[in-house]
């Protein structure tokens, strides 16, 4: 997904202790400098593919738009609009996800004609039947003020190099005690996502793989993985086509043109 603000760090990164100042403040660091290599697109349109598979065995694919907005001083704003199957098609979702006030979301259900704002407390629920949540959508912009954060360790993952760094939500209502997140030591990208209930337990791992190189600087992942560790469920996102600077607007991310 997108970053918000962009950030530089005036000093190189270098492992140091997991615990106490150092850590934590590497550990922001890094995650400024993902939000500051992942920035600067202006905007961004994407065609996505998003497949349920039940621990069933059931599977249920649907298909979407994704547009993004980088806003000055704040944060982004994105439109998901839903393209199949019929029972969702029509069906958009509007975010504001802002850099440090809570972040704002609605949903226009075409059967209704109407838009409804989305509750804070409904954030924790999944998002259109998948294992994201609408958090996990508005936590995957990094969102570096929303957090703490405490470097742990250096760890492959895939015979990659990764930081790995937790961080703690510091926003009410969060459906997580922590996450833990490895972000590759070059690219400074997210390749890998633990998420652990109010509980302390592990409940669902998000894989992030086959990132390509767009605009010279941009990478961006073609697909997403999050596996539920406690249904048994899954929700794979395939990301194709991503243009960038097409001209997009503040005007056309309002609730009023969910509508349109």
């Amino acid at each position: 997904m997108t970053s918000i603000t962009a950030l530089v760090i005036g000093q190189v990164l270098t492992p140091g202790a997991g615990s106490g100042a150092g850590g934590a403040d590497q550990g922001r660091q890094i995650f400024a400098e993902v939000s500051r290599r992942n920035g600067g697109y202006g905007d961004q349109r994407a065609g996505v593919s998003m497949q349920l598979k039940r621990k069933s065995g059931a599977a249920t694919t649907r298909t979407m738009d994704i547009a993004t907005l980088e806003v000055a001083n704040d944060g982004t704003r994105s439109i998901v609009s839903f393209d199949s199957p019929l029972d969702v098609k029509g069906t958009k979702v509007l975010t504001y996800s802002h850099g440090e006030q809570d972040d704002e979301q609605w949903i226009y259900l075409p059967a209704f004609k109407r838009v409804k704002q989305i509750a804070d407390a409904s954030k924790t629920t999944s998002f259109m039947g998948s294992e994201f949540t609408y958090e996990d959508l508005n936590s995957l912009n990094i969102q570096l003020d929303k957090f703490s954060y405490r470097y742990v360790k250096t760890e492959d993952v895939n015979g990659a190099a990764c930081f790995v760094v937790e961080r703690v939500p510091l926003y009410p209502r969060s459906g997580y005690n922590r996450q833990v997140v490895w972000i590759d030591t070059v690219k400074y990208v997210v390749l890998k996502v633990e998420y652990y209930d109010r509980k302390d337990a592990l409940q669902k791992t998000l894989s992030l793989s086959g990132y390509r190189q767009y605009a010279s600087a941009l990478w961006r992942a073609d697909e997403m993985l999050m596996t539920n560790h406690q249904s048994g469920d899954e929700t794979k996102l395939r990301w194709t086509g991503y243009t960038f600077k097409s001209g997009l607007a503040v005007n056309d991310f309002s609730a009023s043109a969910l509508k349109r």
